[in-house]
Order: C-alpha cells, then structure tokens, then sequence
C-alpha cells in the first residue's frame, strides 16, 4: 500500500487514528500500530510479510543473546546477526543477479531465479544491523518486548522506503512518547507537503522522463535526452523527499520524531556537500557503520572510500549499472577530497553548477539499467549520437513543460522554506500576537486542504504511481 493512494488516504489511515487515539495507554497504542503495520505491509506483500515478522524475530532473539554477554562480548551472535540480515537480502535482491553473471562468466546455463524483490527489504534490514551493532557496542539497550521491537522494525509509516531509523532515536519513543496538538499540526502539514510533491509534482515529471527516455533514443535529440534527465532528476528528489516528509509527518502524528532524510540537496555547492543532504540515514549508516570501521580517514581512506560507494551502488538494485553509479560517485568524491584548497577558490555559484551538472549525469547512469541504453543516453546528451540538437518535438515539449521546470527549481531550493520560516516568525515573534497565530493556522490549514483536495483530483483522474524506492 502506497501512501499516495486513495485506500490509504480515505480507509486505512481515518481508521488507524480513530483507534490510535481511542486509548490513552502507550501499550494500547503499540499494539494499534503493530496490527495497522503488518495490515499494511500484509497488503501488499501478503507472503513477504512473513519473512518481516521473521527477520525481526530472529534480530530480537539475537539482540538479547548480543546484550546478554557483557562487555565487549557476544561478537559470535553479532557475526551471525550480520550474516542472517545480509544473507537474506543477498537472497532476495540478488539471486537473480549473481546467477546471470555466474553464467555469463564461466559459460553457464544455469537457470535464474525470478524473486521478486519483498518491498523495504533494504530499509528493515540495515535498520537491523544498525541496531544489533549498537547493542554489541554498548550504545543502546537491549529491547526485552518483540511487540514493541517489531513496531521500531515495521512501524508502517517508514516500512517501504525509509528513513533507515536508528533505535537510538526511536527506541526510547516506543515507551514513553506524546502526541500534541501542535506536534499533530505540524505533522499534518508534512504529510499533506510530501503527498503534493510526490503527486503533483513527481508523478508528472516521472511521465514526460518516461515518455523521453524510455522510447527510440535514435529519434531523440540532444535538448530532448537533457529534457528527460533534468526530469528524471526532479522525479527521484520530489519522489523519494515526499515519501520521507510523508513518514516524518505521520511518524509525528503518533508521536515519534524521526531525523531528517532530505536537506535540500539540490543546492550544494560540492558532491561532498550533496551526500550530506541526500537520503542522510543512508549515508550515515554506511559512514558509521563500513566507513569508520574500515579506518575511515586514518588508514586505506582511497580503498574505504571505494568500498563504501561500491556498496552503495549495489544497495540500490542488483545491476551494474548502479555500481557504476556508486564507482562515478567514488571518484567525483576522491577528486574533490585531492583538489579542497583549488575548489575553494572557484567562485560558489560555478561550484554550484558544476556539482548539479555531474549530479544530473550521474542520474542518466542512475535511470538506465541497460547499457547499451546507457551508452545511446550519454552520446545523445553530449550530441554524438541522436537526432540532433533539437529535432522533432523537443521545442515544443521543452516550452509546454517549462512551468513545470520553474515549479521544480523553485520547489527544490530554499525559498518555500525561507518562506515558510519568515511566516512563522511573523506569527510567532518577541510581540507574539494571538491573532497573528490564528491567521497563521488558517492559512496552513487552508493551504494542507488545497493540496490534499488537488492531490484527490489528481488520483482520481491518473493511474496508479508507486514509488521509485520502493523498488530498492
């Protein structure tokens, strides 16, 4: 189940908070959210939701195996810990793919198994690891309560596509948390800004990317393939932050408080700067979790550092093509880390373009699962290959699509928030005025009822659009 369904939108979630908050204790409350999370998953996946239950089972018992052994100890059930969970996504994402190439390497015909991909294997199982590695460490404490263990795994809110939840945020939120008015608002607010840029947005820039990069790249010019890709761009950015302001602001409805996956990251000014805003829970997991463990900075930095983007490019999806992602991204990271003091000196917006420039071609190896595609995508973008410059319908596409183009800038800078702040400080100043506050809750309220109502209409009138990562 998506969240930018109507299902969702008008049965599942009405319900969930009716009977959320007919209770008042917070053994109550977990217990609503246990049942609606598995329902949730179960909807969708009504097999894989087994293998969730399961997962965290195994996780919960091994956690308490890890805790039991004092200090330092219990590295044997960690190593088992981290073998189950890698071992099962290994299974499920990447059976197919290391059959293929086994055949194509050594001459095989073996057959290759078609396992569909359980939705959120990735996210739960590094949420898992995460939590198994910080027991041996001594950072959290043990979970003596599976319901209340399966809720930190499957809570439905983040289940699909993240954020990558440490149990150090949410674990003490699972006994003891408060939903406020002002929280609930907030919370709201989130979820309707998210389901707007997921629908109203995403699902109309994923169309024309799809229409553009998924035809005859031959009859496809060279404004048309950057047409595609700058739309792809804003898909996967509109796509992914509209499902984690969605998990953030339903999380805060409940009363957890998630940190941020998503920080603007169409503004950085370096490719360093640009995955320290982009899906932040992922490029920690791996910094603190491979990264610093491998030496980090101190030792074999070139060598961890191509190991950790190496694994980051395989975590999307079994095909090389997003190794060769997670590689570009690599050695754009390795040039900058040797050139800090020359890139300092270049002038911030010339940063600015430079890193939006290699971040959008880094999409186009992102986008195409295929290379000879790959290859046709790239030549038509650099004018090697293609039907030239700007042949067939590519004008009029590009000035039918440019509002669109100015929504997706405007959308994925920094006004809507400068914005949104100076309004808030306007309403909630040194001379906090209580008609400013209830022309400011109106005025959100008014706004969180137009999205929801275009988004409805939008629904209403299109197929259905899952999300990107769901896939991954």
């Amino acid at each position: 189940m998506a969240f930018s369904s109507l299902t969702f939108l008008y049965c599942f979630l009405p319900f969930c908070l009716l009977l959320y908050f007919a209770g008042r204790s917070i053994s109550y409350k977990n217990w609503v959210l246990v049942a609606f999370s598995v329902v949730f998953y179960a909807w969708g996946e009504p097999v894989y939701v087994i293998l969730l239950v399961v997962s965290a089972w195994l996780n919960y018992l091994l956690g308490r195996k890890i805790g039991a052994c004092g200090d330092r100890g219990g590295k044997k059930w960690l190593v088992l810990a981290v073998i189950i969970n890698l071992g099962l996504l290994a299974v499920f994402k990447y059976t197919g793919f290391l059959v293929s190439n086994l055949n194509h390497i050594a001459g095989l015909n073996l057959p290759v198994p078609k396992i569909k991909l359980p939705i959120g294997i990735s996210f739960y199982t590094f949420q898992a690891i995460s939590y198994v590695i910080d027991v041996y460490r001594k950072e959290v404490e043990v979970q003596f309560s599976y319901r209340d263990f399966l809720l930190y795994i499957a809570l439905f809110p983040k289940l699909n596509a993240g954020p990558i939840a440490r149990y150090s945020e949410v674990g003490p939120q699972l006994a003891r948390r408060r939903t406020t008015s002002e929280g609930a608002f907030y919370g709201a607010t989130r979820f309707c800004m998210g389901l707007g840029k997921k629908v109203l947005i995403a699902n109309y820039t994923g169309k024309i990317a799809t229409r553009l990069l998924d035809g005859d790249l031959t009859s496809l010019s060279t404004v048309g393939a950057w047409l595609g890709i700058l739309m792809f761009t804003f898909e996967i950015y509109f796509d992914f932050s509209g499902y984690s302001d969605m998990a953030i602001g339903l999380g805060r409805i409940f009363g957890f408080t998630y940190a941020e996956n998503f920080n603007l990251p169409y503004i950085s000014k370096s490719i360093t700067e640009f995955w320290r805003r982009w899906h932040i829970s992922l490029s920690s997991f791996f910094r603190d979790y491979v990264y610093i463990p491998l030496g980090g900075n101190r030792r074999h930095q070139v060598l961890n550092l191509l190991i950790v983007w190496g694994l980051t490019g395989l975590w999307h999806g079994a095909s090389w093509n997003f190794v060769l992602w997670g590689l570009y991204f690599f050695v754009l990271l390795w040039i900058e880390k040797r050139n800090k003091r020359a890139l300092k000196r270049v002038p911030a917006m010339v940063r600015h373009l430079m890193t939006m420039f290699f971040v959008v071609v880094g999409w186009a190896l992102f986008y195409c699962t295929d290379f000879s595609r790959l290859g046709l995508t790239l030549g038509t973008m650099f004018g090697l290959k293609g039907a030239g410059f700007a042949g067939g319908q590519t004008g009029i596409m590009l000035l039918n699509n440019l509002p669109l183009l100015v929504v997706c800038i405007i959308g994925s800078s920094a006004a809507p928030r400068i914005f949104g702040l100076a309004l808030g400080a306007w309403c909630a100043g040194p001379q906090k005025v209580r008609t400013r506050q209830i022309v400011y809750t109106l005025l959100v309220f008014t706004f969180d009822m137009a999205l929801l109502l275009l988004v409805t209409v939008s629904l209403i009138g299109s197929s259905y659009s899952p999300f990107l990562y769901f896939q991954f």
